[in-house]
């Protein structure tokens, strides 16, 4: 019995991770596309999941995320007290640059982009708040690495500059440059980031507003360590 509750959770949960922002609602014969699951098994997992406020059924017999899952989202950012300090250098950081700002903070052997701004331009970086991305390639990956369990030559090199830059790494369209937010004992809180295509955001643009970008994490690392 318990095996079974687990894997029937798996399911559920791999229900919930189909949603996009580009695909809000789904009918049910998407959902079982998109999880290679029956539509009975759907059905019924949906359900449950109605019932318990993570999915709702619209009039056209569509499935969309219920608030549930908003309240847990709210929960979460709001444990890191995070949100209000560090969302204005990120609207400061895209008014300057042109490019899209995001705060990344490490999760497990990963890294959870937390807070996002994105460029006002139409050709920009784009990335949805809370995608997890690996920690081997990109600035901001490089930087968490350095001051988590990097000990290879990259991660020596951005522990000294205390900065990171990266071209065509993740994407090979997008560049970046990012920087560590740290508290007042050196631990990192996260990383800032500036991000955007790599025929616009060259290195010269990148080496511009970089003084800026570590300007802004330091104030900010006071203020999340006050």
């Amino acid at each position: 019995m318990p095996e079974q509750n687990v894997s029937a959770v798996e399911r559920a949960l791999k229900i919930l991770d189909v949603f996009t922002d580009q695909d809000p609602d789904l009918s049910l014969k998407e959902l079982a596309e998109r999880t290679g699951m029956y539509k009975s098994t759907i059905s019924r997992l949906a359900g449950t999941l109605e019932s318990c406020g993570f999915l709702m059924l619209s009039g056209r017999g569509r499935y969309r995320l219920g608030p549930a899952l908003w309240r847990l989202g709210s929960i979460y950012r709001r444990s890191y007290r995070m949100d209000d300090i560090v969302r204005p250098y990120l609207s400061i950081l895209v008014k300057e640059s042109g490019e899209t700002a995001s705060f990344y903070v490490p999760e497990g052997s990963n890294r959870l982009c937390l807070f996002r701004e994105n460029s006002p331009s139409s050709l920009r970086h784009h990335l949805e708040e809370g995608a997890i991305l690996p920690c081997d390639r990109g600035a901001a990956g490089h930087v968490i690495r350095a001051w988590g369990d990097g000990v290879d030559d990259r991660a020596i090199e951005v522990l000294g500059d205390r900065f990171a830059q990266s071209e065509g790494e993740r994407d090979p369209d997008i560049s970046a440059v990012a920087v560590p937010v740290l508290d007042r004992q050196n631990h990192l809180l996260g990383v800032l980031t500036l991000s955007g295509p790599s025929s616009r955001f060259i290195k010269e643009k990148r080496d511009n507003l970089l003084v800026s970008l570590q300007s802004y994490a330091t104030e900010c690392g006071k203020k999340l360590s006050a």
